[in-house]
């Protein structure tokens, strides 16, 4: 696929990287948006990016869009793709685009470049009579574009604020083969019937009030695997040397402003006041564990130095991009900082990316490194970013792990590698990261004593695996369809009484099972046997045990297991104790 980039530079890029879905799609949302104004000319254009699936464009229609519109449109997409239409580019002055942008009454457009630089030079992208000034990338031909289909319809505030006009937004995806679009389709209708906002209703994992948008609710069901995924983060950390602390849910400005974050974030931090004092609460923990490290001096045979903390943090994130799980106000960020010399840094990233692939496998999870270098608004030296973009390509690299490079997404402070797992249905999802910081060592101005008895700065990873653990929680829903793993389900084992008069003895089952650690219920509703299995099913139980009177005269059970196949799932009469074991084996499978 030929990828025409803003230079005039014509490239071979694959679909499958990440230059080339992006200009793929990007294209796309100019054949949109080309479509929209040869059938409705009198409609006004705001922006059309790609995103992480496809496309969307942002409109000012002067009439009701309708699902009959919708359909219109991405026929006439369809008959532009056919003509062939090959992209150009090329520059105008500010002056030159803003006076282009005048003629075509383009109000959106003109706000834009009235913001730009007066000296830039503007690139421009035409496919037939469609220009758009636009820093690409774009595919050299619209014919590449073999699948197309607008998906939906939303309405978006200009800019995100909801002080601006309502715009109507086109969501749509687009595709080099057909096949790839009804693969995208189905997967698409899968991820529906596993949406976690519903399965977590339906099981009890969580809910979210209307008095709290974005603030995660968990119900005891949600607290169970919080706990298990916690205990599990703690048993694996304790064993790689890791310490645990906990800082404080806010702290002063002057905190912020040293560390960079309440000029570089601030936008997305909660402030208020406390007395005559500002105060922060914190979006993330590195700060308040860098007083930690502080706190006394530290030599040279204390590093490495790593902290783990389950810090509760908080981002001010719009309403509009609030979901469920994923996209929340308030997490559990299973954050840990390490405090090294120049000496170990290759060996810490390399333990933590192994820590790493060993999480993600446990729950079934394949994934892909990005490299995301330095961005536009950062602090530091040209020379501390190279040596840290350097040293985490290296690591990558000497641990023959492929990874792509995410040109300016980089935190503020330093490159980072990014790991995108991909779940049961093919989708991907950012996860875990590694951060290389030379910076807040500088700003917060710590130390250790070398072995010359001198004072050296150390080098800090920041480090997450889980990433949030709400956000974890909704990916294991979705990924598992709620029917989770033995060991991290809610409940493993529920007992079903054929009837009443066995009640008594599904209850000594159940004391026998709790003593071995096993979760268990007892549904001794006066229910037929039938619709207790079907709603234990249902709840996504791991085993069901029955007993009756056969069970109760050999003091065993009978267990029929959730994720058999149908004629399979009965796995028939068995003492306690191979229960027991059978249980205890899916925990550690």
């Amino acid at each position: 696929m030929k990828v025409l980039r803003k230079d005039g530079e014509i490239v071979e890029v694959s679909f499958e990287e990440q230059e080339g879905r992006k200009a793929f799609w990007h294209t796309s949302a100019h054949v949109l948006a080309q479509a929209v104004k040869r059938l409705y000319p009198e409609t006004k254009c705001a922006i059309g990016p790609a995103i992480e699936n496809g496309f969307y464009y942002d409109f000012e229609f002067d009439f009701h869009f309708s699902e009959e519109n919708l359909m219109k449109v991405e026929e006439e997409m369809k008959e532009i793709v056919k003509e062939s239409l090959s992209l150009q580019v090329y520059e105008k002055s500010k002056e030159e685009a803003l006076e282009f942008m005048e003629n075509t009454g383009e109000k959106y457009k003109i706000e834009l470049i009235q913001e730009l630089d007066a000296a830039e030079r503007i690139t421009f992208y035409k496919q037939g009579e469609y220009e758009e000034f636009c820093a690409g990338p774009h595919i050299l031909n619209v014919c590449q574009i073999k699948a197309i289909k607008l998906l939906s319809v939303a309405g978006a505030y200009w800019r995100g604020n909801e002080k601006n006009q309502m715009l109507t937004r086109i969501y749509g995806i687009s595709f080099p083969k057909l096949s790839q679009l009804e693969e995208y389709l189905q997967m698409v209708e899968e991820a529906k019937a596993r949406d976690h906002r519903k399965l977590g209703k339906e099981l009890g994992i969580f809910t979210i009030f209307d008095e709290g948008p974005g603030l995660p609710v968990f119900l005891p069901n949600g607290i169970v695997i919080k706990n298990l995924l916690i205990d599990y983060w703690r048993k694996i950390h304790r064993r790689e040397g890791y310490v645990e602390i906990s800082t404080p849910i806010m702290l002063e400005r002057s905190l912020w402003e040293k560390s960079g974050h309440w000029d570089f974030y601030r936008d997305s931090m909660y402030s208020l006041k406390v007395e005559e004092d500002d105060y922060a609460i914190k979006p993330m923990s590195c700060p308040g564990g860098m007083l930690v490290y502080k706190l006394e001096p530290r030599s040279y045979r204390d590093l490495p130095m790593r902290m783990g903390e389950l810090g509760l943090v908080h981002r001010n994130e719009k309403s509009g991009t609030l979901h469920g799980l994923m996209r929340v106000r308030s997490f559990t960020q299973d954050d840990a900082h390490i405090f090294m010399r120049g000496d170990q840094v290759m060996d810490e990233i390399q333990g933590v990316m192994r820590l790493i692939d060993e999480v993600y496998q446990k729950f079934g999870f394949s994934y892909k490194i990005e490299l995301s270098t330095r961005p536009e608004h950062s602090i530091g030296s040209d020379e501390d970013w190279q040596l840290a973009t350097e040293a985490l390509e290296k690591a990558v690299q000497g641990m023959g792990k492929s990874y792509v490079i995410n040109e300016g997404d980089g935190a503020f402070y330093g490159p980072k590698l990014d790991f995108h797992l991909k779940d049961s249905i093919g989708r991907t999802w950012q996860c875990g990261t590694i951060q290389l910081d030379f910076q807040l060592p500088q700003r917060f101005n710590i130390d250790y004593i070398g072995a010359d008895g001198e004072k050296h700065r150390p080098i800090m990873l920041h480090r997450v695996i889980f990433g949030s653990i709400e956000r974890f929680i909704g990916i294991l829903i979705e990924h598992y369809a709620g029917k989770f793993p033995a060991w991290i389900a809610p409940v493993q084992v529920k007992v079903l009484p054929v009837s009443d008069k066995y009640n008594d003895y599904a209850k000594e089952v159940a004391a026998v099972l709790e003593e071995s650690d096993i979760r268990v219920e007892v549904d001794n509703r006066s229910e037929k046997l039938g619709y207790k299995i079907r709603e234990a099913r249902m709840d996504k139980i791991p085993y069901m045990v029955i007993v009756g009177e056969n069970e109760k005269n050999n003091e065993s059970v009978s267990v029929r297991q959730r994720d058999a196949e149908i004629d399979k799932h009965e796995l028939g009469e068995m003492s306690l104790e191979k229960m027991i074991e059978l249980v205890k084996r899916g925990e550690k499978e």
